[in-house]
Parts: C-alpha cells; sequence; structure tokens
C-alpha cells in the first residue's frame, strides 16, 4: 500500500480526527480557555504517541505547547515542524452560522475556528507522516515537531523554549503551514514575509476637555495637530517621509520582480474584491511589491474627543493613534520605532505635547531562492496537489521564523494549503476539503523529496 492509498483508505477516520481537535475551544487569550488549552495539548500528545512518535508535553510560563520526534539515523536530514494548536476568539458569534467548536462540513468546507489557522494546516502534516510510516515501517527523515499553544498571542515563551532547547531542536530545516496559497488550485510556496514594528502615539493638548467656543483658535486642538501630523508620514508618492527609513531596507530583487510578474493578476479583480474604484501606494512598485517587498506605515486606528450622539463642542485634552510598519529583511523594528518616535517629536508643534510608546515588533524574513531545499518542497506541492506550485511572498509576519533563524541558524520552508477568503481571525472560519486533502498528500510526499538534500 502507497501512502496516498493510505490516505484515502483512512479518509473518514483522519476528518473525525481533525474534528476531535476542533472541538477544543483552545483560545489562547482568554483565561477562562486554560483548561481547555492543557485538554488540547495533551490530546496532541496522545495522538503524535499513537502516531508512532516519541512525544512530550512541555509546560511553559505561560500555555503548554506540545513536542514530538521519530529518530531514524544521523546521516539523514532532520526536519523541523512547527505549528500551533491555539486559535483567536471566536467573537462575534452572531455571525457564525454554526458554533465555533462544533465542526461541520458544509459545501465542500470545514467551517470551525482553527480549521484553517493552524489545527487544519498542522494536521495535515501529521496525517501524511502517519501514510508514510504506516506503510513503510518508518520515514525517509529524522522528525521533530513543535506545537505551540501560544501564537495567538505573540509566542511569548517559545523563544524561551528554543534558547533553552537548542540541542533538542537541532535540525536542518523548518516546515511551517501558516500561510496560503496563492489562489484557488493555485499552490504556493512562500519564500519571505515582512516583519512589523509597532507603537501607539499620543498627543496632549490643554489639561482638560475645553469650550470650543471660549478656547477654540487660541489653542492647539491635539486632535487636528495628530491628523497633521499622520499626514507628514507620507509625501504626494507615497514615499515614507521618516528620516532613515529606507535605510537598511532590501530593495526588491530581480528574482522577486520575476516570480511575481507570472502570477496571474488584473487590477480591477483586485478592486471589485476589495470595493474599490482605484488603488493607492508607493509610486514606481506593482501591487505585489507593494504588498509583499516594499516596507510600509499605516494607521490602524484613531481616537480623540467625543464621539458619542449627538454634538458636544469642545477642544479634547488628548488624541492618540496606533501605528504599525511593515518591514522588509535588514530593516530592525528597534530602529525604526525609535525613528518613528524622533521623527513625530521633531514635527510636532510646541503647543502639544508628544509621547510615543514602542511596542517592537519581528524582523523581515527571506528564505534562499536558490538551493535544494525550496526546489524539494516544490516538488512535493506538485506530487500533491496536480500542478506546479507559484512562488510568492506575503505581507504579514510570522515572528517565530525570525528566531528558527537567529536562534537556531535555520532556513524555513513556507508551504500554505489554505485559502486568502478562508476567514481566518473571523467569523466562519474555513478550511476546504480538497486542500485538507491535497495538504495531506503534500505532506506526505514532502519526507522523500527532502530526504534526498544532501546536508
Amino acid at each position: 500500500m502507497t501512502p496516498f492509498q493510505y490516505l484515502k483508505k483512512t479518509e473518514k477516520k483522519r476528518m473525525d480526527e481533525l474534528f476531535s481537535l476542533l472541538k477544543f475551544a483552545s483560545v489562547s487569550a482568554k483565561a477562562e480557555h486554560k483548561k481547555d488549552i492543557a485538554a488540547c495539548a495533551r490530546w496532541l500528545k496522545d495522538h503524535l504517541k499513537q502516531v508512532g512518535f516519541k512525544s512530550k508535553v512541555y509546560p511553559t510560563k505561560g500555555h503548554p505547547l506540545v513536542y514530538a520526534e521519530y529518530f531514524v539515523d544521523k546521516k539523514l536530514p532532520t526536519v523541523l515542524y512547527y505549528g500551533h494548536y491555539d486559535v483567536q476568539p471566536p467573537e462575534p458569534l452572531d455571525l457564525w452560522k454554526t458554533a465555533p467548536f462544533k465542526p461541520q462540513i458544509r459545501g465542500g468546507c470545514i467551517y470551525a475556528r482553527g480549521a484553517n489557522d493552524n489545527k487544519g494546516q498542522v494536521f495535515t502534516h501529521i496525517k501524511g507522516l502517519e501514510s508514510v510510516l504506516k506503510t513503510s515501517g518508518t520515514l525517509p527523515v529524522n522528525v521533530k515537531m513543535l506545537i505551540e499553544g501560544e501564537e495567538e498571542v505573540h509566542s511569548a515563551n517559545l523563544p524561551i523554549f528554543i534558547r533553552k532547547n537548542r540541542k533538542l531542536l537541532k535540525s536542518d530545516i523548518v516546515v511551517v503551514s501558516d500561510t496560503a496559497q496563492f489562489g484557488r488550485n493555485l499552490p504556493a510556496v512562500t519564500f519571505g514575509l515582512r516583519g512589523i514594528a509597532s507603537v501607539e502615539v499620543y498627543v496632549y493638548g490643554p489639561n482638560r476637555d475645553v469650550h470650543s467656543g471660549s478656547f477654540g483658535g487660541a489653542i492647539a486642538n491635539p486632535v487636528n495637530v495628530l491628523c497633521s501630523m499622520v499626514g507628514q508620514l507620507h509625501d504626494k508618492d507615497g514615499h515614507i517621509t521618516i528620516p532613515g527609513f529606507y535605510k537598511d531596507a532590501r530593495p526588491v530583487g530581480k528574482f522577486e520582480r520575476a516570480q511575481f510578474a507570472r502570477l496571474p493578476y488584473k487590477a480591477k479583480d483586485y478592486m471589485k474584491s476589495l470595493g474599490l474604484s482605484a488603488l493607492h501606494g508607493e509610486k514606481g512598485y506593482s501591487t505585489f511589491e507593494r504588498s509583499w517587498a516594499r516596507p510600509t506605515c499605516d494607521v490602524n486606528g484613531i481616537t480623540g474627543g467625543y464621539q458619542g450622539e449627538g454634538a458636544k463642542t469642545i477642544i479634547p485634552s488628548y488624541a492618540s493613534c496606533k501605528i504599525t510598519m511593515r518591514l522588509v529583511p535588514n530593516q530592525d523594528p528597534k530602529d525604526i520605532c525609535n525613528r518613528i518616535e524622533k521623527y513625530l517629536q521633531k514635527i510636532a508643534p510646541k503647543s502639544v505635547k508628544v509621547k510615543v510608546e514602542k511596542h517592537g515588533g519581528a524582523k523581515g524574513v527571506v528564505v534562499p531562492t536558490e538551493g535544494p531545499w525550496l526546489e524539494a518542497a516544490a516538488r512535493a506541492i506538485k506530487t500533491g496537489f496536480g500542478v506546479e506550485p507559484v512562488f510568492m511572498k506575503e505581507g504579514g509576519s510570522i515572528p517565530i521564523v525570525v528566531d528558527f533563524k537567529e536562534i537556531l541558524g535555520l532556513d524555513t520552508l513556507l508551504i500554505g494549503f489554505g485559502q486568502n477568503d478562508d476567514n481566518i481571525h473571523s467569523p466562519n472560519e474555513r478550511f476546504r476539503v480538497t486542500d485538507f486533502e491535497r495538504g495531506c498528500r503534500t505532506a506526505a510526499a514532502l519526507p522523500t523529496e527532502l530526504a534526498g538534500v544532501k546536508i
């Protein structure tokens, strides 16, 4: 029996097992779900043991993580699989068509919180490895698996665990499936992610809200000032004006431009999907270059003054906004936070006080685009999906990928099986059954392809 035949034979059993995993309300952001998190970790540990792995739950100062391994021969490559079993809060509950932790197949999709992000994608690798193990009695590579319970709350304790367990986690390559395909029936290997830097800006004026008739025109309005300052973060060409912001930014490379140009794209369809009549961004760059390979600076929310029903004629005492900056490789989050703070302090009028809270962030990453690991991943995807994958980048961030590189010295293969419209972090999260199955087949083919890489 081949691994693919095993997957076909166990189709119903695999879906039942996935449903069991999805039923755990493993919401890491809420203390009320601590027991659900712990129970989910134990279930994963036990399931991995049934598959044939040595498995263990490691406690942390927060939620536990699950580690498993299958050792074959030190001469073979060692692959470290990473994923997370915690999920986002499901609210608003009234927008779910079915309960978030009662999985259901509807219209060819598995609906549940975590169906895609990340339980479903992690489970494809567990089942793919199982299909190889059960049909051949062994694996063609050494496997280590690390599944954490705090990814949705910024993985505070995982870097600590990695630093303390370098020997335990020693590997040759990392595999992560927490990204997406480029489009329906068009799988992808993601070779880069942007980083992120985050700040919160406060502008203070009078020591209290004051009457706009009595004081308007004589003192600075913090909301007006903040809006003016935000307006000075970009020039007319969409270029970020923070001095030195682009100093270390890696330029868009020839390989990236060539890969992006191969991707099917129509501006009209892109705008229609977002309800827009025009696009906007840094002059001289394409849509994919802007959203995947160039840094950004965006206000995520702004607060100030009266916002209740009716009118209230005041000059607010303060205003604030949250700003995130997506970074490209070589940019350092701390440096960028320091630069925006210095710039905002410089352009602020003396009539207000400005405070910038810096929240740090994560660096951008790029997987080497030349070499056997990426080629092996592409071959496995072609086997699993039946079509050649495209190579793309994503504009989001997976901070732990940076830790794997900086602490363990490991590159990461980013292989996503979901779709961008699978509603991750939103009500009615889903994972198409066909994508789950193709993910399992790809995961079954991947170990053999990686085994051929010379180390």
